[in-house]
């Protein structure tokens, strides 16, 4: 799979972390940076660079790190064809691809660990949508609402 994967500065130091366990597990990786943890940045300008290659279609899907995880995840989902959730631990980073086609996972690095991160994203990765009647139904749903909201 391809996954663009970017980090502000408080993101930096379990991002490659994450960068390399998606490697090890054969995925291609499109490093959006940041890399200095020392010059503060921007979060919502990696939520629109990492946005920007899940919505044209050139990566699968996305991770965003910030330090709390929430900004990242508010910043991607103005992004239209964006569905971001924050998720701090393994049942929802699955259940969300699963369910609701969830296509860029949100995390904070100041609020989990290493360890706990790459089970995370392993969990992520290894989902696929379940394309159950149900859950189609209320994907369509969310979809309506964001043509709907985004035409005002």
């Amino acid at each position: 799979m391809r996954i663009a994967i970017g980090a502000d500065h408080a993101g930096v130091p379990l991002n490659a972390a994450v960068i390399a366990e998606l490697r090890r597990l054969g995925h291609e990786i499109v490093d959006l940076g940041t890399h200095d943890a020392s010059q503060p940045d921007d979060y919502p300008d990696y939520a629109v660079t990492v946005g920007r290659e899940v919505i044209t279609g050139r990566c699968e899907r996305g991770i965003l790190v910030c330090g709390s995880g929430v900004g990242v995840s508010v910043a991607a989902n103005k992004l239209p064809g964006i569905r971001a959730a924050l998720c701090h631990d393994t049942y929802s980073a699955h259940q969300g691809v699963e369910h609701d086609d969830m296509n860029v996972l949100c995390m904070g690095a100041r609020v989990i660990g290493p360890e706990l991160m790459l089970e995370i994203v392993r969990s992520f990765v290894g989902a696929r949508f379940s394309g159950e009647e149900r859950h189609v139904r209320r994907l369509r749903k969310v979809l309506a609402l964001e043509k709907q909201f985004s035409q005002k």
